[in-house]
C-alpha cells in the first residue's frame, strides 16, 4: 500500500476531513492534500511523527523501505537528490515489473541500490560546488 493509500485510509477509518488532519499535523490543507491525492511525501521527518501520533500508528508503517530513501535523500542532497531518488526508484520497479524474483529478493536489491545510491553521493561530493554543500554552508 503506497503512503497516499494508507494516509486516506487511516483518516477515513478515523472519520476525520483533510483539513483536520492538516491542522493537526501543521500543514496546509492543500499540503495534506497533495499527500493524499498527488503522492508526494513529507519533506519533514517530524511531519511523519505527527502522522503517526494522529492516527495511532508507528512511523515505520507510514515510512515504506521505498520512501523513507527517498526522504532520506532529500534530507541529505536537496531536492535534486529526491528527484534523482524517485528517478532511480521509478527505473528499478519498471525493471522488477512481471519478473520472477521474490518479495524478499527484490527488496534486497533495492536495500543495495539504495545503499550503493548513497554511497556514490557521497564520492561525489567533491564535484559539487561549494555553495551548493548543505554542510559547509552552515559555517
Amino acid at each position: 500500500m503506497k503512503f497516499a493509500e494508507k494516509l486516506k485510509a487511516l483518516r477515513t477509518q478515523k472519520g476525520i476531513t483533510q483539513q483536520e488532519c492538516a491542522d493537526a499535523i501543521g500543514v496546509t490543507s492543500r499540503t495534506y492534500i497533495s499527500y493524499e491525492l498527488d503522492g508526494r511525501y513529507p519533506r519533514k521527518r517530524e511531519v511523519y511523527q505527527k502522522l503517526a501520533n494522529l492516527f495511532g500508528v508507528d512511523t515505520n508503517y507510514l515510512l515504506t523501505e521505498d520512501e523513507a530513501f527517498i526522504t532520506e535523500a532529500s534530507v541529505q542532497y536537496g531536492s535534486r537528490g529526491r528527484r534523482q531518488a524517485e528517478a532511480l526508484l521509478a527505473e528499478m520497479t519498471g525493471l522488477f515489473a512481471g519478473g520472477e524474483l521474490t518479495d524478499s529478493d527484490r527488496d534486497a536489491i533495492m536495500i543495495a541500490l539504495q545503499k550503493v545510491y548513497f554511497e556514490c553521493k557521497e564520492k561525489n561530493r567533491k564535484y559539487t560546488p561549494h555553495k551548493y554543500r548543505k554542510d559547509e554552508n552552515k559555517k
